[in-house]
């Protein structure tokens, strides 16, 4: 990461320069993402602790809630300390670990959310060969893909906007580093860098929501032959996920397959898929899904019972 640059630093301006505001805003912030820690590793440890959520649903489930811990951890905590200092500053190095991090694991949570949708094309359309087709060996390969998948784009993405020089401004219109912010800052011609982000962006993004797409068009084809109790069944269990999709890939879309960006605006969706989506997610899982809200009753029993025990 030594590259022609002479910026050290940059100067994160933040969601909003309003004193006061920032005050609010350090509060509710704070309490988002201790529900988005809270709540997903509450999935994550009921999941792996009961024998009963052993299904790949689960399984994935798990590896997404553990992605949304690690997604919102790398802008939320700085952003949540930035509120209450006037000069909101960091470092070239830090910098450019929080570009990798918000594409890495943001890669990873798309591929995981796609793998996702063929686990339920699969369960609904294919159940006499699901046990075969989703072994836990196939998904592990599925869920080391995604992890694979995230790292290398993310990898591309930053050693792109290494090789470029900052030579000042050094002022970030955004709460965290991104690709779009650190392009405008650039004392070079970024065109090319920019046409290709957005390309490999948009690909990625692009054919992800097509499998989606295609993936829920022939379940809801396939569910015309079932009864009315089969088919509320199967679209109760793609509810949750639809809604995720859409929370996440909405704004993502908006954002990074666009060669130019209104950065004022862009931080404002940022906020939904790096804190509201991470947060919605355990509650979009739980509210709606009697074997997840079971196995937690359980797995407090347990925790009572033994503490009660040693008591």
């Amino acid at each position: 990461m030594e590259n022609a640059s002479s910026v050290k630093e940059f100067v994160l301006l933040g969601l909003t320069e309003n004193q006061g505001l920032q005050k609010i805003c350090f509060v509710m912030f704070l309490f988002f993402y201790t529900l988005i820690v809270a709540g997903n590793l509450l999935i994550v440890i009921t999941v792996a602790s009961s024998q009963h959520l052993s299904s790949p649903m689960y399984f994935f489930l798990c590896y997404l809630s553990f992605v949304d811990i690690c997604y919102s951890s790398v802008t939320a905590p700085k952003m949540i300390a930035d509120f209450l200092v006037a000069k909101k500053t960091i470092s070239f190095v830090g910098c450019i670990a929080q570009l990798f991090g918000v594409h890495f694991f943001g890669g990873t949570e798309i591929f995981l959310l796609t793998v996702m949708a063929y686990d339920r094309y699969a369960a609904i359309c294919r159940p006499l060969h699901y046990s075969t087709l989703m072994t836990r060996r196939v998904c592990g390969r599925m869920v080391i893909g995604s992890w694979v998948g995230g790292f290398v784009h993310s990898t591309v993405q930053t050693l792109l906007t290494t090789q470029l020089p900052f030579c000042g401004p050094n002022r970030i219109d955004h709460y965290f580093c991104d690709i779009h912010p650190l392009l405008q800052l650039a004392c070079a011609d970024t065109y090319a860098v920019a046409v290709i982000v957005t390309a490999i962006s948009a690909m990625i993004t692009l054919s992800c929501f097509v499998i989606l797409v295609v993936s829920y068009a022939v379940i809801l084809v396939s569910l015309k032959s079932r009864t009315s109790e089969g088919r509320r069944k199967a679209l109760f269990t793609c509810g949750s996920h639809i809604t995720v999709v859409i929370l996440f890939f909405g704004p993502c879309t908006f954002i990074y397959i666009r060669p130019t960006s209104n950065l004022s605006e862009d931080k404002s969706v940022a906020v939904f898929y790096t804190i509201i989506t991470p947060m919605l997610n355990p509650l979009i899982y739980t509210l709606r899904n009697k074997e997840v809200k079971s196995a937690m009753r359980n797995l407090w029993s347990r925790r009572v019972r033994s503490e009660n025990g040693k008591v």
